[in-house]
């Protein structure tokens, strides 16, 4: 049952809109703004944006928006020689771009592309996510590098899992290193004994979620942590005392749904804040009300607003943030 109706219907709000065909001509527009620095500046985050941008598109429910061709030769052309992605061509590969790009190319159901096209397929791209496995611990490093996240971990579960090749790390490894990340609170950090954070809490429960271990989460005493992150304007934080973000609306509000507490918070009044947020005129969503509108904060708000049922958009898998109907079809086979 959605928790929140659509504008003009009993339980909604009357004063705030979705501006749909906004939020589609403004994610569409994102590639044809060369001329200004900002694109630019933001090459680092160029495959991570088509992820958000095409997910926003079919959440949306306009999922033929992106041509898909183009958006195939994008992606592949991101791949380095030893089966990662990085951000654009040129880049160096890391375990964010790739699991961007696995969703991508998922979503689009173009994964056979990777053997068509001579790019060693599928598995080349799970070598590259298992190498970044610590052997030690079961923790997962972004790159040769070496630094170590939940997210990375998380990524790799993710990415992996969605290739039907989980069998290439090792799972229990990795799920005892993620049960060591969680403090007292019933939250959990970036790595051991780290501060507790709303986006590591979404990664080491996603991460548990494709494990089938679940059970190992203090489920109450978790989502009471989540669930304070709602602060009296409806919007979420991500850590006590810090200003509201539209995109923690999917940072908790997926934790919250994964673990069954969903339930605890305000859906209406969160939506409302998530609404306020948008960029009527131009399209887009901002972190919040009257800032600048971009397309991580428009894909996380409105996958946030998919999670609490708001009507006219697609249901989003809250532990892959990828359309259900994608997961669905996807684990069919």
């Amino acid at each position: 049952m959605a928790l929140v109706s659509g504008p003009g219907r009993a339980g909604g709000f009357p004063s705030e809109e979705l501006h749909t065909l906004k939020h589609v001509a403004y994610i569409k527009n994102l590639d044809s703004r060369k001329n200004e620095l900002e694109y630019w500046l933001t090459e680092h985050l160029r495959l991570n944006g088509v992820y958000w941008g095409l997910t926003a598109l079919y959440i949306l429910g306009h999922p033929d928006a992106l041509s898909r061709e183009e958006t195939i030769d994008f992606v592949l052309s991101c791949q380095k020689e030893n089966g990662g992605f990085g951000a654009a061509p040129g880049h160096d590969a890391h375990m964010l771009y790739t699991v961007s790009a696995v969703q991508i190319l998922v979503t689009i159901d173009a994964v056979d592309e990777l053997e068509k096209r001579g790019q060693g397929g599928k598995e080349k791209v799970g070598s590259f996510i298992a190498s970044l496995q610590n052997k030690d611990d079961g923790s997962f490093m972004g790159d040769e590098w070496g630094e170590t996240d939940t997210r990375f971990l998380y990524g790799a579960f993710n990415a992996l899992s969605l290739l039907g090749l989980m069998d290439m790390v090792d799972v229990s490894k990795a799920v005892t290193y993620v049960q060591s990340c969680e403090n007292f609170d019933g939250a959990y950090g970036i790595s051991p004994g780290a501060e507790s954070h709303a986006g590591q809490v979404f990664t080491c429960i996603g991460a548990l979620s494709i494990a089938g271990r679940l059970d190992l989460v203090n489920k109450d005493r978790l989502g009471a942590w989540l669930s304070e992150r709602q602060i009296e304007k409806g919007g979420f934080n991500g850590r006590p005392e810090k200003l509201p973000d539209s995109c923690y609306t999917w940072w908790v509000g997926s934790s919250l749904a994964m673990i069954d507490r969903l339930q605890w918070i305000d859906g209406k009044k969160l939506a409302g804040f998530v609404l306020q947020c948008q960029d009527p005129e131009a399209g887009g969503f901002a972190d919040r009300p009257g800032n600048m509108v971009d397309v991580y904060h428009t894909q996380f708000g409105l996958a946030g607003l998919s999670l609490l049922g708001f009507e006219g958009l697609q249901e989003v898998d809250p532990v892959y943030c990828m359309p259900k109907s994608v997961i669905t079809r996807c684990f069919a086979r």
